[in-house]
C-alpha cells in the first residue's frame, strides 16, 4: 500500500492519520489502553516511507491482534498457548553430550526454580523427546497465570511461548525475571550450541534473526502495558 497520509498524532488512544483514526483489518478501531503503546504505534506509523511496510509495525500488527483475534473469545485464543504447560521446552534434556546437558541445566533449571516457587508448583524432568506428562496442578496453575492477562498481553504472550516453545520462560519474561534478550537465546539453547560446534549457514542465520525481532517486540508491548 502506498502511503497516503502525511501526519500521525495521538488522541485518547487512537491514532489519526492526517484527523482520521486507524482501523483494524476487521474495521474495529484501533484503540491502544496505554499513551507509551500509542505513541510507539503511532512512531510506526511515522516511520513508514513512500509504502506502507506491515513488517516494519510489529506493534501495530500485536495490537491489531489483540482487538481481532483475542478480545472476541480470550479463551479461545489462549487454549492452544496454554497447552504448552504441558510440554514445556525446560522440560527436556538432552542426554549427550554432558556439556550440552550441563548447558541446558545452569541456563534452565533457575526458571523451573522460580516457577516452582512462584507458583507453588513441581516439574518433571525428562531426557530426550519422549512426552512426559507433567503434573495436574502444575498445568492447571500456569494455564491460570496466562488466562487472567487482558487481550493485549495474551497478544504479546502468543509469540513469546510459540517461537519459545516454553510457557514458563513467557511468564518469567512478564513478570520481570529474565530480561528478552537472555529468554530468547536460552529458548535457542540447543539450536545454538549446535552452531557453535559446526557452524551455520545464511538462511539458518536469516530465519533466527526473523524469530528474535518478532519475539523481541512482543517483549516490547509487554512493557509497554
Amino acid at each position: 500500500m502506498k502511503r497516503f497520509y502525511k501526519e500521525v498524532r495521538v488522541a485518547d488512544g487512537a491514532i489519526l492519520l492526517d484527523g482520521r483514526p486507524v482501523k483494524t483489518p476487521a474495521r474495529a478501531p484501533l484503540f491502544l489502553p496505554t499513551v507509551r503503546l500509542a505513541e510507539a504505534v503511532a512512531e510506526e506509523w511515522r516511520a513508514q516511507g513512500q509504502e506502507i511496510d506491515p513488517r516494519a509495525m510489529p506493534l501495530t500488527g500485536l495490537s491489531n491482534a489483540a482487538i481481532d483475534r483475542v478480545a472476541p473469545d480470550p479463551i479461545a485464543f489462549t487454549r492452544p498457548l496454554a497447552a504448552y504447560a504441558a510440554s514445556d521446552l525446560l522440560c527436556y534434556r538432552a542426554d549427550a553430550p554432558t556439556a550440552l546437558a550441563a548447558r541446558e541445566a545452569e541456563a534452565w533449571d533457575p526458571l523451573l526454580a522460580w516457577a516452582r516457587a512462584r507458583f507453588d508448583i513441581h516439574f518433571t524432568i525428562a531426557t530426550g523427546i519422549t512426552h512426559v506428562a507433567q503434573p495436574a496442578a502444575t498445568v492447571a496453575r500456569l494455564e491460570e497465570a496466562l488466562i487472567v492477562r487482558d487481550p493485549f498481553g495474551l497478544a504479546a504472550m502468543s509469540p513469546l511461548v510459540t517461537i519459545g516453545g516454553s510457557l514458563v520462560t513467557a511468564l518469567a519474561l512478564a513478570e520481570g525475571t529474565i530480561e528478552a534478550g537472555a529468554a530468547f537465546d536460552l529458548t535457542h539453547l540447543d539450536e545454538l550450541w549446535q552452531a557453535e560446534q559446526w557452524g551455520e549457514d545464511s538462511f539458518a542465520l536469516q530465519a533466527r534473526a526473523a524469530r528474535r525481532s518478532d519475539f523481541m517486540a512482543a517483549a516490547t508491548l509487554l512493557t509497554l502495558l
